[in-house]
């Protein structure tokens, strides 16, 4: 599932996420959401692949080369260069390359933390991948170097997602492609925080109850931590996104054909209380079973997604993902 984490639910204040940041970089990252990436996430890379059951196996292969083929298509693979803007922990590279998708791989994000978790990943799959701290915003690469140009749930972070559109192009070979996905819509993100909001809150008041507790209540000191990360997500979390909206600035850019294409209605509604669920309760408690149900359900319910699709406005799906071609 893209981006469905419990942390937009709650509040308040955060200590410091990185332990080898300053109290003032924390207290200057409440005003300065660059800042407040890297700090965030060099925080969470030893942890980000369990929090978001990110694997690099079968099932996220998939879940990454449909994305991509769902707005991109599957010619011309495999694109001979490719550069990732705000990689994480690697899985959109790495998971395409898997699929066939890109050859030669290159990723960028702020947080030095992500690009060595990529890096570690890429290893322990048998390869190398070339990784920079960079900003998307000033990509530290000559014109016309790539063939493709990737990011999933990245420009949500982004500042100025116009500029980033404009560096992507830049770095791109004419004829080369970007492709993001996994962006939050406007509609779809709304109705995802009120949904986490509510399961975080019955979630952790019934497990409390004196039945449930010692089984199923998660220590109260791993619930404020993620309030505490709630907090600071706020600050990182910038944008969400009208597809047609988006594609405008695409086109603005300098990009040719622009499309958008949108995802998960249902899948979203089910997934987001799921996850938030999880992080809820004490971890462990809910076994393999559990995890098999929730991802066969949530395939399911994407497969019901598309059937809707002729019927739904686009804008109501979760996730938009966008491409564009440099002239």
């Amino acid at each position: 599932m893209a981006r469905s984490e419990h942390s937009r639910s709650t509040g308040g204040p955060t200590p410091n996420p990185n332990p080898n940041a300053s109290a003032e970089e924390v207290e200057a990252a409440w005003g300065d959401p660059k800042l407040a990436n890297v700090l965030y996430h060099d925080w969470e890379a030893q942890t980000y692949d369990d929090k978001w059951s990110i694997s690099f196996d079968e099932r996220c292969i998939s879940y990454a080369r449909d994305r991509f083929v769902a707005v991109a298509g599957a010619a011309g693979w495999p694109y001979a260069t490719s550069l990732e803007v705000g990689c994480g922990t690697g899985f959109f590279t790495l998971n395409l390359k898997q699929a066939g998708v890109l050859d030669a791989a290159h990723v960028t994000d702020l947080s030095p933390g992500m690009v060595e978790a990529t890096k570690r990943n890429a290893r322990r799959l048998g390869f190398e991948v070339e990784g920079r701290v960079a900003d998307a915003e000033g990509l530290p690469y000559p014109d016309e170097t790539f063939d493709l140009v990737i990011g999933h749930a990245v420009i949500h972070h982004i500042p100025d997602v116009e500029e980033a559109f404009r560096e992507m192009l830049r770095v791109l070979r004419p004829g080369g492609r970007f492709v993001i996905c996994g962006e939050p819509t406007r509609y779809g993100d709304r109705v995802a925080r009120k949904l986490s909001q509510a399961t975080w809150w019955a979630a952790t008041r019934v497990t409390r109850l004196p039945a449930l507790r010692e089984a199923w209540a998660r220590p109260q000191e791993e619930l404020d931590e993620s309030s505490r990360a709630a907090a600071l997500e706020a600050v990182v979390d910038l944008h969400t996104f009208d597809p047609d909206t988006l594609a405008r600035m695409a086109a603005r850019a300098g990009a040719v054909d622009v499309r958008t294409v949108t995802d998960e209605l249902t899948a979203a509604w089910f997934g987001w209380p799921v996850r938030t669920f999880e992080h809820a309760v004490k971890p462990g408690r809910l076994g393999w079973g559990w995890a098999s149900f929730a991802y066969r359900s949530w395939r399911r319910l994407c497969t019901v997604d598309r059937w809707l699709k002729p019927l739904v406005p686009d804008e109501l799906y979760y996730n938009v993902s966008i491409t564009g071609v440099r002239p």
